[in-house]
């Protein structure tokens, strides 16, 4: 008997299991997809920000060449630095190098939570789904025995096939998280590489800032 079968035959608890596990795997994958797609491109589109913000001639040509690769608006944040805070504030009151750190650390936190979102929900996917196909297992077992006990006489065929059913739902369970855990670690390992890739350039211009504050375009 297939998992359909299984859930016509079952009660709200196993098909509210069942659904909860199939939408933890559409979110999962629907994460999994947009963060390939995401994490693909901006591995290129930083590396060519970079490249092209080094071989400008001026600050602003710069800031131009950027924008022309920085497609998801990864390595632009960090440009701010180049514009410390102004007029008569705690911000502008410090000196030119705490204040391009809390600049750049700021545009980076804010890059990074970008890159990170959905990391989180594949974790808990990953964790999560195989309790909650055991979860389901185990109600489908208990169910099954309940039903057995009103036909009077128990025999290992009657038994196997509805226990064999139920423990479809610890398979589905696996199947739901197994995809997420890898997809947690790949991804994960990309946006680290990304980090790394941004953290380097907003030391670079945080040195670049520091020498030639005044330089203009």
């Amino acid at each position: 008997m297939s998992l359909a079968a299984l859930l016509d035959a079952g009660d709200g608890v196993s098909r509210a299991v069942a659904g909860l596990l199939l939408l933890m795997s559409v979110a999962s994958w629907v994460i999994i997809l947009w963060k390939s797609w995401l994490l693909f491109r901006a591995q290129g589109d930083v590396a060519r920000s970079v490249a092209a913000f080094w071989q400008a001639g001026s600050r602003t040509e710069a800031a131009l060449r950027v924008q022309a690769f920085d497609r998801d608006a990864l390595v632009t944040p960090l440009l701010a630095a180049f514009e410390p805070p102004q007029g008569q504030t705690l911000a502008a009151s410090a000196d030119l190098s705490q204040q391009l750190t809390r600049v750049l650390r700021d545009a980076l936190q804010q890059v990074m939570r970008r890159l990170q979102f959905g990391q989180v929900l594949l974790a808990s996917v990953g964790s999560t789904a195989p309790f909650v196909g055991l979860l389901g297992t185990v109600w489908g077992i208990y169910h099954a025995l309940v039903g057995l006990s009103g036909a009077g006489q128990f025999t290992l065929d009657k038994i196997s096939g509805p226990v064999g059913e139920a423990l479809l739902m610890t398979a589905a369970g696996l199947v739901v998280a197994i995809p997420a855990v890898l997809a947690y670690n790949i991804l994960g390992r990309q946006v680290g590489q990304i980090e790394i890739a941004l953290e380097g350039f907003a030391l670079d211009l945080r040195e670049l800032a520091l020498t030639q504050p005044d330089r203009d375009a």
